[in-house]
């Protein structure tokens, strides 16, 4: 025979917590897999953010060194030299030469920004006896 107030209701009450304790841990499996995906989102977003940020960095780099070469048709600096675009973000330039019967230069523009990278690599064409400078190819690299 039961015992106890209720008799015959102890297994019910059993069974209704064991269904709060299963559906409140399906409640908690679909918070975190909410939190993880937002995470995913936001770290994606800023991701890009970056990525655009270290494009506009690299580009700046082949730019000063188109004006570089502009400016002295001789110039090469194959150590690298650092641009500043806007003080947060910076390109690592390099100018490479071929003899100066080829007539080529190549410019090679690294920038990082929050853990990505881009690389702009611009071929130019240099006319020695004129000075004059011109885009033969401008490309990213991976």
């Amino acid at each position: 025979m039961e015992q106890g107030i209720f008799p015959g209701r102890a297994r019910t009450g059993q069974a209704f917590l064991s269904m709060v304790f299963f559906i409140g841990g399906i409640m908690v499996l679909v918070g975190i897999t909410m939190v993880v995906i937002a995470a995913t989102f936001v770290d994606a977003g800023y991701g890009i953010q970056a990525s655009n940020s270290a494009e506009a960095a690299a580009t700046a780099g082949a730019e000063d060194a188109y004006l570089q070469l502009i400016r002295n048709s001789a110039f090469q600096n194959t150590s690298g030299y650092a641009v500043s675009n806007t003080g947060t973000t910076s390109a690592t330039v390099t100018v490479a030469q071929g003899s100066p019967s080829a007539g080529y230069a190549t410019a090679v523009s690294l920038a990082t920004v929050g853990g990505r990278t881009r690389k702009v690599q611009v071929v130019f064409a240099v006319n020695a006896g004129t000075g004059q400078v011109a885009v033969v190819s401008w490309a990213d690299v991976l």
